[in-house]
C-alpha cells in the first residue's frame, strides 16, 4: 500500500535550537525508519546542528507485513529496477523538499544516507535532484541507473560495502565508484574485509568523518 506522505522517527539537533542542517537516513528492504535512527546519536557529534530524520519507505514490503520498501523487487530486470528506484527516489525527494521547507533550511543543507535498497534510492535521488546534497553516504548499495551521472553538479559520494556481502555484492559499489569517477564525480570507496551485509565500526567512523567534513562538527 502506498504511503506518499513519508514520516518516521527523528533525533536532534544535538546542539539544541533550530536545525542548521538535515540528515536523511534511508532504511533497507523490509525494514522501517526505526532501524537506522539508532545511528543518529553516534553521528550527531559530527553534525551537532543537524536534525536526523529516518522516514519509512513509501510502500509496504512484499512478504513483510510490518516492513516497508522503496520499490518492489518482484521483477528484477534492469528496466524495472531503474523504474522502481526512480519512483522511490521521487518519494524521497518530496520528503526532503518538505523537510527543508518546514525547517527553513537552504536547498543544499542536507545529506542523504542509505543502507542496501535505501542506499540505491539515496544515490538515485541525490544524483538527480536540482540541488544536490552535500554528500551521499551509501552503505551496501548499488547505482542502478548510471544515466543519472550525465548532468552535473554532483555531490561527494561515500560508498561503503562489506567484502563478504552475500545480499548485494561488493562489486556493486566498485562499479558505482568507477562510473562516478569516470563521470568526473567525487567518490570515496571503502570495502571492509570480513564484513557481510551490515554496518560495522569502521563503516560508522568513515561516515562520521564525512559528516564532520560537510557540517563542521566535532573532530
Amino acid at each position: 500500500m502506498p504511503n506518499p506522505a513519508l514520516d518516521g522517527p527523528s533525533f536532534g539537533p544535538l546542539a539544541g535550537g533550530d536545525p542548521t542542517g538535515l540528515v536523511v537516513l534511508c532504511h533497507g528492504l523490509g525494514s522501517d525508519g526505526f532501524d537506522l535512527i539508532g545511528l543518529a546519536p553516534i553521528w550527531a557529534p559530527a553534525a551537532p546542528g543537524a536534525l536526523f530524520r529516518s522516514p519509512h519507505a513509501p510502500e509496504r514490503c512484499e512478504g513483510s507485513p510490518t516492513g516497508y520498501q522503496w520499490f518492489p523487487l518482484w521483477d528484477r530486470t534492469p528496466a524495472m529496477l531503474v523504474q522502481g528506484v526512480a519512483s522511490g527516489a521521487k518519494a524521497l525527494g518530496g520528503f526532503i523538499d518538505a523537510e527543508l521547507t518546514r525547517l527553513k533550511l537552504p536547498a543544499d543543507a542536507y545529506v542523504l544516507m542509505g543502507f542496501s535498497q535505501g542506499a540505491m534510492t539515496a544515490l538515485h535521488a541525490g544524483l538527480t535532484r536540482p540541488t544536490p546534497p552535500r554528500a551521499i553516504l551509501a552503505f551496501s548499495g548499488a547505482l542502478l541507473d548510471t544515466s543519472v551521472l550525465a548532468t552535473p553538479p554532483r555531490p561527494l559520494v561515500l560508498l561503503v560495502h562489506g567484502a563478504d556481502d552475500q545480499v548485494v555484492p561488493a562489486e556493486s559499489s566498485r562499479l558505482a565508484a568507477r562510473a562516478i569517477t569516470a563521470a568526473g564525480g567525487k567518490v570515496e570507496l571503502l570495502i571492509v574485509p570480513g564484513l557481510g551485509h551490515g554496518i560495522d565500526e569502521a563503516s560508522l567512523m568513515t561516515g562520521f568523518r564525512v559528516l564532520r567534513e560537510v557540517f563542521g562538527g566535532t573532530p
